[in-house]
């Protein structure tokens, strides 16, 4: 007889209405607890039965974490505030259209009306052995499916992989981390964290059970951009094997400072390659103030792939970043975000 996996576990629902009421439920429930946001990576868990929490606390209903706020220094985006929201944003289009062009390349049109920018950012990975409840090193096991002689690793990691080779999906979090962004958790005690993004996300070797620095009761509230990066020279070029709804094979992000020729600075993030969105400090400090041509860019693209190593089936990854990597430093007209 088939064993149907779409009927979800009972759980306890609590909608409330302030983050301090949130805190306070996370708290209270601890590790029983799962946080809704936009719900489209939550409930594939819960209908597939793999986690079984006793609370779901919905955060629909808190109006302080939604909706974009100009601020003296830049602009603080609510972590509920919904992906097509941040896409058709004036002000981010306006000035930030690195991050409304990654919010417009995520999912479908109706996944991104109901996803928010702070679901999308903390999303657990895809991969489907974990997903589907294989007792993995990331579930709490003791083996890598993906990295045996029979794994299915298309989609996983070429880089920073200890253990775990999955990787993470988000089209957000290598833009934020581009743009240096800086995002504000609230902890257990009520007290506000501000974290720069590359640093919200961890890897394997730190704990491979998560994908970021969250832990029971703590809170994505905000995200915020300095105005440092305005207006300046922004690339994100997405791969994937379908044009809508699909995950990434790999993205990539970048804000530049040109002053005629020469890259005067520079941020540069890709994604779908590791565990963690990766930001390319090597990558930056090799072409900053050199001349935005073409050796540079192939020189910025050798450098990003150092240390790569494929598993069976994602050999492709590899040229993949190198070229993405060198587009985003040489620029690609026809590819180039318009607001």
């Amino acid at each position: 007889m088939a064993v149907i996996r779409d009927v979800m576990p009972a759980f306890q629902l609590y909608q409330p209405s302030s983050i301090a009421d949130a805190q306070k439920l996370l708290e209270q429930n601890a590790d029983d607890a799962l946080v809704l946001a936009g719900g489209l990576d939550s409930m594939d868990w819960l209908k597939d039965r793999i986690r079984k929490p006793k609370a779901v606390v919905d955060l629909s209903g808190i109006d302080e974490l939604k909706g974009i706020r100009e601020t003296a220094d830049g602009v603080e985006i609510g972590a509920m505030t919904t992906l097509t929201e941040v896409a058709q944003s004036p002000v981010i289009r306006g000035k930030y259209g690195l991050l409304a062009q990654a919010a417009e390349l995520v999912a479908s049109p109706q996944i991104r009306n109901q996803g928010t920018i702070g679901g999308n950012l903390s999303q657990d990975t895809r991969c489907w052995y974990y997903r589907a409840g294989w007792p993995c090193y990331r579930a709490g096991g003791n083996i890598c499916y993906a990295d045996t002689p029979v794994g299915r690793n298309r989609e996983h990691a070429i880089l920073h992989a200890e253990r775990c080779v999955a990787v993470n999906p988000s089209d957000t979090a290598p833009a934020c981390i581009a743009l240096d962004a800086k995002f504000v958790v609230m902890t257990p005690k009520n007290q506000q964290q501000v974290i720069a993004a590359e640093d919200y996300f961890v890897g394997p070797d730190l704990d491979i059970t998560r994908m970021n620095i969250l832990r029971p009761g703590y809170l994505l509230t905000a995200i915020r951009i300095p105005s440092q990066w305005a207006n300046a020279e922004f690339y994100f070029e997405k791969v994937r094997d379908r044009n809508v709804w699909d995950f990434p094979l790999m993205n990539v992000a970048s804000a530049m400072r040109v002053s005629g020729e020469t890259i005067q600075d520079i941020r540069i993030a890709v994604n779908a390659v590791a565990a963690r969105p990766l930001r390319l400090k090597m990558v930056e400090d090799l072409v900053r103030g050199k001349p935005r041509n073409t050796p540079t860019a192939e020189a910025g693209g050798r450098l990003a792939v150092e240390g790569a190593v494929p598993l069976q089936f994602n050999a492709y990854k590899i040229p993949l970043m190198r070229n993405l990597v060198k587009r985003a430093i040489g620029g690609v007209e026809e590819a180039a975000w318009a607001s």
